[in-house]
């Protein structure tokens, strides 16, 4: 079990990790509207609400990596090295296979400020926010772009696991500490000639002077630095606070390419302690096991119309 009731431990997120899945997942037929209200009756209820959120949630919200956008702020990186297979979209072209640190330097630093510093889509955000006004709120995040906070969401109220946009690491994880690199990457960009930056900008390690990396989870090297681990335990008081309260989790954009970080914890942590309800809000995903019965909403649509919806729903009832 993920809660353990005769001990006032604080449970880890290691703890609430997990690789269980659910076998009775179901696509529910109920109508769009009446899962919309079901969903604001249960957020009404409750005290607490855990917010969990994946790479939906951002493209909900706006935020564009791949398509137009791509061909039109990456056309630089895409006549350097061609479209395919890597200069496709921006999860993609972080993996190209660069020639220099001058040139990986160069992408990256661009990524990295239109995926984060730079990225602006935070209305839906700030729309779901107004309407969680009074909650007792917590964000547990796969994702590296800081909308929630930028929407309003004190950064004590997040836990975002996988990393930041705006920050740097030891390549090689030699040491637990990451740093801030926004004001780099702009002089990068400034900078920046045919895909390449100056290679007096290239970052070099403080302590071992090997290369530097993004501060986001791609490999064993990652960077668990202090903040992390603060995020970490107040997720922790989090959970044990709301274990024994009504409480929702919210699950927004969550697909299955890290299901064992919010999407499997949350089924399993509702399907243990009935006083907490799940509510899945996907375009594509939002199949819940059916084992939850009524605990459990999975509305399968478009999130901004949705998340749009119900805070219309929980604003209504406001009024009354």
């Amino acid at each position: 079990m993920i809660f353990n009731r005769s001990s006032k431990k604080k449970v880890s997120f290691e703890r609430f990790l997990t690789c269980e899945y659910a076998r009775d997942y179901i696509d529910q037929n109920t109508p769009y509207t009446e899962q919309i209200e079901k969903a604001a009756q249960a957020i009404r209820e409750a005290d607490y609400v855990l917010l969990g959120a994946g790479a939906g949630m951002s493209a909900a919200a706006g935020a564009e990596y791949g398509g137009k956008y791509f061909e039109e702020h990456f056309a630089e990186f895409q006549k350097l090295y061609g479209k395919g297979p890597y200069m496709q979209d921006m999860y993609s072209a972080g993996f190209y296979p660069f020639p220099d640190e001058e040139s990986r330097w160069g992408l990256w630093s661009h990524l990295a400020l239109l995926a984060g510093a730079d990225l602006d889509v935070t209305p839906l955000h700030k729309t779901l926010l107004d309407a969680l006004e009074g909650k007792k709120l917590f964000l547990l995040s796969t994702n590296a772009d800081h909308q929630f906070e930028k929407a309003g969401l004190p950064s004590v109220q997040v836990f975002a696991t996988q990393g930041s946009y705006k920050r740097i690491q030891c390549a090689r994880g030699c040491h637990s500490k990451t740093y801030d690199a926004v004001e780099l990457f702009r002089q990068m960009e400034r900078e920046r000639v045919n895909g390449k930056i100056p290679g007096e900008l290239v970052p070099k390690c403080p302590v071992c002077g090997g290369p530097m990396a993004m501060n986001l989870r791609v490999d064993d090297h990652f960077v668990q630095d202090e903040d992390w681990h603060a995020a970490e335990e107040r997720f922790s008081r989090f959970l044990s606070e709301c274990v024994d309260q009504k409480t929702v989790l919210l699950e927004l954009g969550v697909g299955f390419n890290t299901p064992t970080i919010i999407r499997f914890p949350f089924e399993k942590l509702a399907r243990e302690q009935e006083n907490i309800s799940l509510i899945r809000l996907s375009r594509s995903k939002a199949a819940v096991p059916a084992s939850l019965g009524d605990r459990a909403i999975g509305i399968n649509a478009d999130m901004a119309q949705s998340i749009t919806d119900l805070a219309h729903k929980l604003s209504e009832s406001r009024k009354e």
